[in-house]
């Protein structure tokens, strides 16, 4: 450890060498015999600690030299003096000039006691001032709200932020309690019942003597604002708790992105859930449509059976609908994205919108001329836009307005999207709105707040996936009793170009007849496929998997192997590259009602279920020509 640091001031060189012997085992010494250089010194040595300086001295008095250096240095002072000097000793105490003197001759003893109690009192005193400067930075500058209190709950420190907080001054605060900044609050404004709530920590806290930590929620439902509060005790030199330090930090922004990181994990969830429930959905679906599309010849001079099979029939497209927006909102769609011109296609839909909603509705757009084009499958965001219309027109039921706009929004350093701007597509209601803990809630499938009978659930979901699947995302904004607005936001793409329209599909050419393979774990699918196939002229076998249609493709030529994709064993992309590589010349059709189960290469052709035995039809037909 280093020595400190003293200043001997003297006129009498015999004094200083003195004073320098006497002091130098226990400081480093320094020593000049004019007051003048003794101002040099001490500005160019901030470490001194103690000056010991006599008082009659040429060209300047010791008490006067001692006063300008109080006014540039916290060195601690001694005063040599002679008796006669005593008045000089009196004024120098009594102006703060100096904490001790000595006269001359002086005790040896006294005087390094003096010293020492000086340099003590200095070392402490910097201490104490570098922990002040040090609180008072961490008070300043700290994002958090930091506060201290006594055993009564009175403010001794606090900073700028928590006095914000408490809407007063730090002036304000200092010497009273938080419930005593608030002596008229309202008991419906919250701020009374948070005072108590915190005066009943803060004492709980300092009962324990132990530090606690606790998170508290301040606002209204839906704007809330999340605050981690830690407690920690101080205790003074009996080992009572004296004080309590308090921090809170604000952590909504945290609180926010894990609700935003949760609601992401459960849609995913929910997506992959719905996507499971739509494949097996596709599955009976292709079973019943596909009998009932069978039956239906049979039993055509049978009008009363034949109008039972066409309600069973019209359900079960129903159904199919459904099973669509499960994979819509699953991410599973086979989407078929194209440069779209928002404008022109809401202009489009006037005639369907206008038939939809009903004449207590009043629609109107509101397009901005410069909005880009969007990069989105068209018939999905018309589906999306007849679903948002629809939702509205069922918030409004004594009658209100909708509108449809269109802009061009700016992102940039947004968490779920790149920076850029994207065409933005908006359907805005008048309605009764939606209450925070519900709005957080619309999107999951099956949700819906509509009576029985009314609603399935799955229109916000489909627009929801379709968001997600287009790149782009959903923003909801709701107040109750005022309405609702939905915006999609959409990647921006080039004008729609003619070579964006799609292909109408091409006419399914008359092809010989021909053997066909079928393959599918699901023996009422298999036998419906295979039935659809004998209709159309084809002979056809059935395998229950993939290794027994390899065993069937070992012993019979087929000309068509068509195969479902996710099967026990070997899945249907597993099965056609084992028929491409030992059976070039054989193609395969790929049959799923689940897209995303397995990826398919861009190459294999394939039909999704449930499907229209016309579409069976067409596509083997079509490979069937080709091979």
């Amino acid at each position: 450890m280093s020595k400190g640091t003293i200043l001997a001031v003297d006129d009498e060189p015999d004094i200083l060498i003195a004073l320098e012997d006497l002091f130098e085992d226990e400081y480093r010494v320094l020593t000049t015999s004019r007051p003048a250089e003794a101002l040099e010194i001490l500005a160019a040595e901030p470490d001194i600690a103690v000056i010991v300086s006599d008082q009659r001295m040429p060209g300047m008095t010791g008490d006067a030299m001692l006063a300008q250096a109080r006014g540039m240095h916290d060195a601690q002072a001694i005063l040599l003096t002679g008796y006669a000097d005593m008045s000089a000793v009196i004024a120098a105490l009594n102006q703060g000039g100096i904490t001790g003197y000595a006269t001359k001759p002086w005790d040896a003893s006294l005087l390094r006691g003096a010293v020492r109690q000086a340099y003590e009192r200095h070392r402490l005193g910097r201490e104490l001032a570098t922990e002040r400067a040090l609180l008072m930075g961490l008070l300043d500058h700290s994002a958090d709200a930091i506060a201290f209190k006594d055993a009564e709950g009175r403010f001794v420190r606090l900073n700028a932020r928590k006095a914000e907080r408490l809407g007063r001054s730090v002036a304000e605060c200092l010497g009273r309690t938080e419930d005593a900044l608030h002596p008229g609050a309202a008991a419906d404004s919250g701020v009374a019942s948070a005072d108590a709530s915190a005066a009943s920590a803060d004492a709980a806290a300092i009962a324990s003597g132990r530090p606690t930590d606790m998170e508290i929620t301040e606002g209204p439902e839906g704007a809330e604002r999340w605050s981690r509060v830690a407690r920690v005790p101080i205790r003074d030199a009996s080992g009572q708790v004296a004080h309590l330090a308090i921090i809170e930090r604000d952590v909504t922004d945290q609180k926010l992105l894990e609700s935003r990181l949760r609601q992401s994990d459960k849609m995913q969830a929910l997506g992959t859930l719905a996507g499971g429930i739509a494949h097996d959905f596709n599955n009976l679906l292709t079973a019943i449509l596909g009998s009932l599309e069978l039956a239906t010849p049979k039993i055509a001079d049978q009008p009363r059976v034949l109008r039972l099979v066409t309600n069973a029939t019209q359900a079960a497209q129903r159904g199919a609908t459904l099973t669509k927006r499960l994979l819509g909102f699953s991410r599973s769609r086979d989407l078929r994205p194209r440069a779209i011109d928002l404008n022109g296609l809401i202009a489009g839909m006037g005639e369907l919108l206008g038939g939809s909603l009903g004449g207590l509705v009043t629609l109107t757009t509101d397009l901005d001329a410069a909005a880009p084009a969007a990069r989105v499958d068209p018939d999905q965001l018309e589906l999306a836009i007849l679903n948002l219309c629809i939702n509205s027109r069922d918030a409004m039921p004594e009658g209100g307005s909708i509108t449809v706009s269109t802009r061009i929004v700016s992102l940039s350093g947004d968490p779920d999207l790149a920076d850029g701007d994207y065409a933005a597509l908006a359907v805005a209601d008048t309605g009764t709105g939606i209450p925070p803990a519900i709005l957080q809630r619309v999107c999951e499938p099956f949700f819906t707040t509509k009576a029985l009978g009314q609603g399935t659930g799955l229109g916000l979901a489909m627009v929801f996936g379709l968001a997600q699947q287009s790149a782009g995302r959903l923003r909801i904004t709701s107040t109750v009793g005022e309405g609702t607005r939905v915006e999609l936001l959409l990647p921006r793409a080039e004008a729609e170009a003619e070579g964006d329209v799609a292909p109408e599909p091409a006419a399914a050419a008359p092809v010989p007849a021909a053997r066909i393979l079928v393959v599918d774990d699901d023996p009422e699918v298999r036998h419906v496929t295979a039935s659809f196939l004998n209709t159309f002229g084809y002979r056809e076998s059935e395998a229950p998997d993939g290794a027994s249609a390899v065993t069937l493709l070992e012993q019979t030529r087929f000309d068509l192997v068509v195969a479902d994709l996710a099967m026990p064993g070997m899945t249907g992309v597993e099965l056609a590259e084992i028929v491409r590589t030992r059976w070039a010349d054989v193609p395969v059709l790929i049959l799923t009602g689940h897209a995303e189960a397995i990826p398919i290469p861009p190459d294999l052709p394939v039909l999704r279920k449930p499907f229209e035995s016309g579409d069976l039809a067409a596509e083997v037909s079509r490979l069937l020509t080709a091979a």
